[in-house]
């Protein structure tokens, strides 16, 4: 066997190993995550009500589901505020939670510790529990809110509710969310910062450049893959948001006006019993969600191919 023959032989046992070394991790995750989405594409063009929990066979309605889905004003009304809520307070919460890695990376080593302690527990508190204290905090007779806002010259919030009109529910609740998304968005980019090299900052701090311009023109992009990640996944959390949404309607009000998609699918399948219907609207959050993937995926293509 001569020598080039050996070699491309070795080559290919080398590309072989990891490929097969993945066999596992990808039948987990077929097995865990692909049928469930195949039966929710099934169940969305098929009538599946209540008869058919018990038995009864689903007809086949093929894109009526999605025919009526199209056409139904109120579902688009549902995908414009989702679009908006999750837009909104995944940019709030990278903005905040990159202020609070950039703080961690300067304050000394004991500030760094409480406040990562500080937000670790905040990152861990259940959630029903963190919504417990967050619809008292909001309680328009005992909240605190209230009671503070109402102290400051000006300001009369005696019983405000909150929770009474879409606005300032959907206020309330991107409150909650970017206080329990900022943890993640910390840590993440704090680990980022952690890469970027002291020589190359102190350089350009003797060239002159100020806080700001280390900060767009060095820091920014060495770890704009850590932001990018990071924004994706809060997009996708944001746009899927679903507990702190129905705990806030049980504490308020369950009318439609204030339906993210989440609790919308929720309805559609407990409520109204239609599950095929339920199961449409899942596949179109599927989408959106490949949709908003996509950027970030293109560009790690783009970085393959340089």
């Amino acid at each position: 066997m001569s020598a080039d023959t050996l070699t491309r032989s070795n080559n290919r046992r080398g590309i072989r190993a990891p490929l097969l070394l993945l066999i596992p991790s990808i039948a987990i995750l077929v097995l865990g995550m692909g049928y469930p989405v195949i039966w929710q594409i099934v169940t969305s063009f098929q009538q599946y009500g209540l008869k058919q929990q018990f038995g009864q066979a689903a007809p086949f309605v093929g894109l009526d589901n999605y025919i009526a889905l199209a056409t139904d004003p109120q579902l688009w009304v549902v995908v414009g505020k989702s679009l908006a809520f999750c837009l909104i307070t995944a940019f709030v919460t990278l903005g905040i939670g990159t202020l609070l890695a950039l703080l961690m990376s300067t304050v000394t080593k004991t500030a760094r510790l409480v406040l990562q302690v500080a937000l670790l527990l905040a990152w861990s508190m259940p959630v029903v529990s963190a919504m417990t204290v967050w619809i008292w905090l909001f309680d328009r007779r005992r909240g605190a809110i209230n009671y503070l806002l109402d102290m400051v010259p000006g300001i009369e919030m005696n019983r405000f509710d909150w929770l009474s009109t879409p606005l300032t529910f959907l206020l309330v609740a991107s409150i909650i969310v970017v206080w329990m998304s900022v943890p993640f968005v910390s840590f993440s980019v704090y680990a980022g910062l952690t890469q970027v090299s002291d020589e190359i900052l102190e350089a350009a701090q003797l060239d002159g450049a100020t806080g700001s311009q280390r900060f767009w023109g060095i820091i920014l992009p060495m770890i704009r893959p850590v932001i990018s990640i990071v924004l994706l996944l809060q997009l996708i959390w944001d746009l899927r948001v679903f507990t702190q949404i129905k705990l806030l309607q049980d504490a308020g009000s369950k009318s439609g006006d204030y339906d993210l998609l989440g609790t919308y699918i929720y309805k559609l399948g407990t409520s109204a019993q239609d599950f095929g219907m339920a199961s449409a609207v899942s596949i179109l959050v599927l989408g959106i969600t490949i949709a908003m993937s996509w950027f970030y995926i293109r560009s790690l293509l783009k970085e393959d191919a340089a």
